[in-house]
């Protein structure tokens, strides 16, 4: 067997097995404060839990939820990648139960400036991000802010998280309708589930969903998919004050059981757009928008 057929094996072998196509899940918000990062991280536990290699792209600028949530300062971010001359390896930073993360940094703001060369060498070095997981996901800003939109816009799979407060149903809504406005929206290729965070019950979760669900589809003929609810918990907020995941310091907590299920019917529902896109194509579709 020469080196040809050989290599034309391992290309049959990995399409095969859909390997080479990590998932990317985007997680967004209408507005700040209402558990998105909280998501980001809880569900790369839940993940790490059933055997999914997972690595986090920070990507709400400046903030920098996830190292705080995971109590660990990167010594690299992004911007290093870019402009410092790292590797992909050396800017991924390893949190709890080897879980890699990567921190947007501030030089991210530049983007829009990256020469031809610069943003094919970002988007070849975050392509070999499909060797080094099953899962990426990626934690976005809040609002309608072009940096948030065209992550949402690139991804196949979005999770938009809300809480049962007004204002945080109508800032939901005011980003789905940027979304679904946006002649670069895929409608039928993209996935949007809701999340609703901070609710009471399973009823109120439910309520949450239909009330946003309803606009959705009058006014933007459009349809969200309700992914499940996380109920307000005092071991959750305890945890998030002590830079700790609530899934690793309390297994048994009702947020705890809550962000599994989630991370159940993620890992086991019927997503046709699943492996639609990889990474290369995802930071493709990315820099081809911005």
């Amino acid at each position: 067997m020469d080196q040809a057929e050989q290599l034309r094996n391992v290309i049959k072998q990995k399409n095969q097995n859909n390997i080479g196509n990590a998932r990317v899940i985007t997680i967004t918000s209408g507005k700040g404060g209402v558990g998105k990062s909280n998501m980001a991280v809880n569900l790369a536990i839940m993940f790490r839990k059933m055997g999914q290699r997972v690595i986090i792209l920070d990507a709400d600028f400046g903030l920098a939820n996830v190292e705080v949530m995971f109590g660990t300062v990167p010594k690299y971010n992004l911007s290093d990648l870019i402009f410092g001359g790292k590797s992909i390896r050396e800017i991924i930073t390893t949190g709890p139960m080897d879980i890699g993360f990567i921190s947007g940094g501030s030089g991210i703001v530049g983007l829009n400036n990256l020469t031809k060369e610069q943003i094919s060498y970002l988007v070849h070095s975050l392509s070999l991000l499909n060797d080094l997981c099953d899962v990426l996901i990626i934690d976005t800003g809040a609002g309608v802010a072009d940096s948030v939109l065209e992550f949402v816009l690139a991804s196949p799979e979005v999770i938009l998280v809300t809480t049962p407060e007004p204002s945080s149903i109508t800032d939901s809504y005011s980003l789905m309708k940027a979304l679904y406005k946006n002649p670069k929206f895929i409608r039928n290729g993209t996935n949007v589930h809701l999340v609703a965070n901070k609710v009471t019950s399973e009823a109120e979760g439910n309520a949450v969903y239909q009330k946003l669900n309803s606009v959705v589809e009058k006014f933007l003929d459009g349809k969200l998919h309700y992914l499940g609810m996380i109920p307000v918990d005092p071991s959750l907020e305890k945890a998030v004050r002590n830079q700790k995941t609530v899934s690793t310091v309390a297994p048994n907590a009702k947020s705890t059981k809550a962000f599994e299920i989630i991370a159940q019917n993620l890992l086991t529902g019927d997503d046709k757009n699943r492996y639609r896109w990889g990474i290369t194509q995802l930071f493709n579709n990315f820099m081809g928008r911005s």
